[in-house]
């Protein structure tokens, strides 16, 4: 409640409470008495020490404090009056203070209920957990273009009705006289620091059911980047405006993600003076967080590429997809310009309607392979030394801790993914890798006991006993590959060079296992080694020597696993027969397909060629204890 008022006599000021205060009476004036209209309280304070009579004792601190309980329906439809007296019985004068009171609330969804209620108390503040409060903002990062596509927040303005949806309602709630006093205005603010960050919206339209128009002009952008501050119509009577908030940018190292947005009523001042706010409400939005989604989610559309060369693997791809009775999307080899790589997807073929991207760009960083999205993972949720992850942890490589010179994942990036809270990151160890990502030696898959998944982690060691049993079976004459690189198992074995080679492998897989039991809060039997050989090239970095099984793309409780072309025993190839039996321990079936010659030779396998879209977490973010 706040209140409007005009007064003759003496001055008076109305603070940002709604109270009017006296500040002036006659200097001989000993005692006062009050009166007012039905719908007008006061208090006196200090509280006089006579307590009912009249007049009371005027002193040097005595403050009159005025509210109203319901707002005015007409201009000056309240009044108040103030006797000042020399001795008890001697008029010095009269102040009479003229009261327009008018309800203003700034309202958003600060139970996360779906619906703007009326006034919250906790609108102004946000907190974290199941019973925490706060309104929460969507970065607006998909298109509702069809064509001449471009992401919604890079245009400032409405164009489809459906954009609203992307975006959280804020409702300003009035009641009062048709209009507002001569000189007063009401302006909506957001400070400086947030103008990148938001966007405001409002409807000219008062009517109900507006998501039913079939197009939308008709919302002018009240708040951004241009206008901090601007007037906003006040309706008169019992009103509602709606307005939309439009989220621009996630979490960083810079931005919090708390944007506050504020409305104001200003009074008047002396002509030639900008007016002053008397009352400010204010509200708080959180903007959601970029969260990655792990293999344990039901996938909902597979993405991959088509090239001129991966025939075999499309064909391998499309079989797997269409058995496992999910959604795939083709991206042709004029969309993709020849980039095969769906893991860095081509977004502006992708880009539309609740499908958005987010970039970062290191002006002052050299870029490697390490930005690679191979090189960003994410786990299934786990509970770490009692701390629960109910969305898992991000999962970066990066360079080893003590190596003086590497390659890591630039700093914008890994700034970014710190920032968003609810995924806390852990870094690998991957630049012993030629092209340096984790998933090169790593994935999870889901599972129905214990913690719900498995750790599937490439194992030289599993190789080489592998290896060793078909040696012991009399399997050592098996061959590899295909008839131009074939080699045999014997010679595997007796290539102490490959074996150096895979015991520093080995070594570099180790320390990253020791890691993740520790980050993750895993044991030995939550772990599935995998029997993969790796090749240590230039500069002592390895890449996988024959197809990287572990490389392989989760749909539901079907595998797509590279065809690992190993020595085949009776017809079966033996590494593919140790997978399987691996797998159908858990309920997983597995696919194998053919990706040597269009993936696996150019240093990638079947999950860099691909890329998943999966269902949300059911847990809500904004339940984390943080």
């Amino acid at each position: 409640m706040t209140t409007a008022a005009d007064s003759t006599w003496y001055d008076y000021t109305a603070d940002t409470d709604g109270f009017t205060t006296l500040v002036s009476a006659p200097p001989s004036s000993k005692y006062f008495s009050v009166q007012c209209s039905p719908r007008v309280q006061y208090r006196i304070t200090p509280p006089p020490l006579e307590s009912g009579t009249l007049p009371t004792t005027l002193n040097g601190n005595t403050m009159l404090l005025i509210t109203m309980d319901t707002a005015s329906e007409v201009e000056n439809d309240c009044k108040l009056s103030v006797m000042y007296y020399g001795e008890k019985t001697e008029v010095l004068g009269k102040a009479v203070v003229h009261l327009t009171a008018v309800e203003i609330s700034l309202d958003v969804d600060a139970d996360r209920d779906g619906q703007v209620e009326r006034n919250n108390p906790n609108k102004g503040s946000w907190m974290w957990g199941p019973n925490g409060h706060g309104a929460i903002l969507l970065v607006n990062c998909d298109s509702e273009r069809t064509y001449g596509k471009r992401r919604d927040s890079e245009s400032a303005e409405v164009t489809r009705v459906s954009d609203l949806k992307d975006m959280s309602p804020m409702v300003l709630r009035t009641s009062g006289p048709a209009k507002l006093p001569a000189g007063y205005k009401l302006t909506m603010h957001i400070s400086q620091g947030d103008a990148e960050s938001v966007r405001v919206f409002r409807t000219r339209s008062t009517a109900e059911n507006l998501f039913y128009k079939s197009f939308v002009k008709d919302y002018p952008l009240v708040l951004g980047s241009e206008d901090l501050s601007k007037e906003v119509p006040y309706l008169g009577g019992n009103a509602e405006m709606n307005f939309y908030v439009e989220g621009l940018r996630f979490p960083d190292i810079d931005f919090e993600g708390l944007i506050s947005i504020s409305l104001s009523l200003l009074e008047p001042s002396s002509q030639g003076f900008p007016e002053t706010p008397i009352f400010t409400d204010r509200v708080v939005f959180r903007v959601a967080p970029w969260i990655m989604t792990p293999n344990t989610l039901n996938p909902v559309e597979v993405f991959i590429c088509s090239t001129s060369d991966n025939y075999q693997f499309l064909k391998g791809m499309k079989r797997l997809v269409e058995n496992s009775g999910y959604k795939l999307k083709v991206c042709h080899e004029y969309m993709n310009r020849g980039d095969r790589w769906m893991q860095d997807f081509p977004y502006d073929v992708l880009l539309g309607p609740d499908f958005g991207y987010v970039t970062r760009t290191a002006y002052d960083e050299e870029v490697s392979s390490l930005d690679s999205f191979g090189n960003l993972e994410v786990s299934p949720p786990v509970i770490v030394n009692g701390k629960i992850y109910p969305l898992g942890r991000i999962i970066i490589g990066v360079a080893f801790p003590t190596a003086t010179k590497g390659r890591n994942m630039t700093k914008v990036v890994q700034d970014f993914l710190w920032a968003q809270k609810v995924q806390e990151p852990i870094a690998l160890f991957s630049d012993w890798l030629l092209v340096g990502h984790v998933d090169e030696f790593m994935t999870f898959v889901p599972a129905a006991d214990k913690k719900g998944f498995r750790l599937l982690l490439a194992s030289p060691d599993a190789g080489y006993k592998l290896f060793r049993g078909l040696q012991k079976d009399g399997h050592g004459q098996a061959k590899m590959f295909d008839a131009e690189e074939e080699i045999t198992v014997d010679e595997i074995l007796s290539d102490d060079k490959l074996r150096a080679e895979n015991n520093y492998v080995q070594s570099c897989i180790d320390w990253n296992r020791d890691v993740l039991k520790r980050e993750l809060g895993l044991d030995d039997d939550d772990i599935i080694d995998l029997p993969i050989l790796f090749h240590v090239m230039e500069e002592n970095r390895a890449v996988a020597y024959y197809p990287d099984m572990v490389n392989m793309i989760v749909l539901g409780k079907n595998l797509g696993i590279p065809k690992p072309f190993g020595p085949k025993v009776d017809g079966r190839c033996a590494l593919e027969a140790e997978m399987t039996s691996l797998m159908e321990g858990l309920g997983l079936s597995c696919t194998y397909i053919d990706d040597f010659a269009s993936y696996h030779k150019l240093l990638g396998e079947v999950h860099c060629g691909s890329n998943v879209r999966r269902e949300p977490f059911s847990f809500k973010w904004w339940n984390l204890e943080m």
